[in-house]
């Protein structure tokens, strides 16, 4: 199953079920971005509880709304949507009713964009003074730059990610198999810097803009390797050191089936136990000698190919060895560690009309989230919460309804 449920938008005057307890529980975040690294932010926000509303574009104003599938993003889960028409100035009245009492607006426009819409942080700091605007960029909101288009591929380029990483076979970057940027450099950083802002603002302080740049989240990722060669000038890059492919101690090896192993056997007592189990004790005392790693890849190759990867994972895996097998994305949704752990969990969506849809998704896995007890009900992914959302906020019923008949809400 691919495409999300057929339905038509249709308002909602209930909310979805609750969202989970945890330590973000009464923060209220308004979300003006529905794929990419905002996305991501916000998702770590609702699992830890926030309440999280996506203000998404008004089908039919001249921008087509982008609808990931329903999957995307752990789909929707705790998730409330409404659409405002931010061009019209009865629309924008209208989000900044859901401004006053919220306690975050994430945007994701290219920098200067949310001031020309007229809803920049000084107009959402009039309607409510203790509003954190995270704005997530590409490059920041400044610089040379800023105003440039991208994706994660271009923030790992520029961000030193891909040139430390082990090159293809014809020399050139890989790509990457995850976005790494994107998740980490941009997501990940705007939710610590939302939770950063809430703690310092407390419960009456004032707001603060947040500029996240997503490129510098990946310099941050890679910094290590910037720090050595700024301390060091030492040339940095793949084969450099111990983690970046140097010695046959830390990298991958083919099994006898196919199978892949990944080796991370950086102390010498994980080395000496991996030798010995693999039958290649003549290396024991050469892990760092570079005139041999050829030779110690050459014999651990051939030793890995005489059995299979699950043999070699019975016998090494618990042996203090540092292996593990590279899991794919069909093995790893039913790997004993994340079953036991509890990583994934089972989610419907409910359209509009006809049955629920079940599937299963990965849940709340970062620490301190509170994982579901039970099916997570996601509600129709085209449904609009709107009439509840903005009479929650003041606006009254034929308000709404005039809006509503004009396009500027859905």
């Amino acid at each position: 199953m691919t495409d999300a449920p057929a339905s038509a938008a249709a308002p909602s005057t209930t909310a979805m079920t609750d969202g989970p307890g945890g330590p973000l529980r009464g923060i209220t975040v308004l979300d003006l971005a529905s794929v990419g690294p905002a996305a991501r932010c916000t998702r770590v926000l609702a699992d830890y509880g926030a309440t999280v509303i996506k203000v998404g574009a008004v089908p039919g104003g001249g921008v087509e709304p982008i609808r990931p599938p329903f999957y995307a993003y752990s789909g929707s889960r705790y998730l409330e949507r409404t659409a405002i028409d931010l061009k019209d100035v009865d629309g924008r009245a209208a989000f900044l009713a859901l401004v006053r009492t919220a306690d975050v607006v994430v945007e994701s426009f290219r920098p200067g964009v949310i001031d020309r819409l007229g809803l920049g942080f000084d107009q959402l700091r009039a309607a409510n003074p203790g509003i954190i605007l995270c704005s997530t960029t590409g490059y920041g909101q400044d610089g040379p730059r800023s105003t440039w288009a991208g994706h994660d591929i271009n923030y790992l380029a520029v961000g030193g990610y891909l040139a430390t990483t082990e090159p293809r076979g014809d020399g050139g970057p890989p790509i990457p198999g995850a976005t790494v940027a994107d998740a980490a450099g941009g997501g990940m950083q705007a939710a610590m810097a939302v939770m950063a802002a809430l703690i310092g603002r407390g419960a009456d302080g004032p707001g603060v803009h947040l500029d996240v740049s997503i490129a510098e989240g990946v310099l941050w990722l890679t910094s290590l390797a910037v720090d050595e060669l700024l301390a060091t000038g030492a040339p940095v890059g793949f084969g450099h050191n111990i983690i970046t492919g140097r010695y046959a101690c830390y990298g991958t090896y083919r099994a006898g089936d196919g199978g892949w192993l990944a080796v991370g056997a950086i102390e010498p007592k994980f080395f000496v136990n991996l030798c010995r189990l693999i039958g290649c004790e003549q290396w024991t005392s050469h892990q760092l000698d570079d005139a041999v790693q050829d030779k110690i890849r050459s014999d651990f190759s051939e030793a890995f190919a005489a059995k299979d990867r699950d043999e070699w994972i019975a016998l090494l895996a618990g042996a203090d060895t540092c292996v593990t097998p590279v899991l794919s994305a069909a093995e790893l949704v039913d790997d004993e560690q994340y079953v036991a752990r509890h990583a994934f969990v089972d989610a419907t969506v409910q359209p509009a009309n006809g049955a629920p849809v079940r599937f299963r998704q990965v849940g709340p896995v970062l620490a301190g989230m509170e994982r579901p007890d039970g099916t997570v009900a996601l509600g129709d992914p085209l449904r609009s919460d709107t009439d509840r959302l903005l009479g929650d906020a003041g606006l009254s019923a034929a308000h709404i309804t005039e809006l509503r008949a004009r396009g500027v809400v859905a």
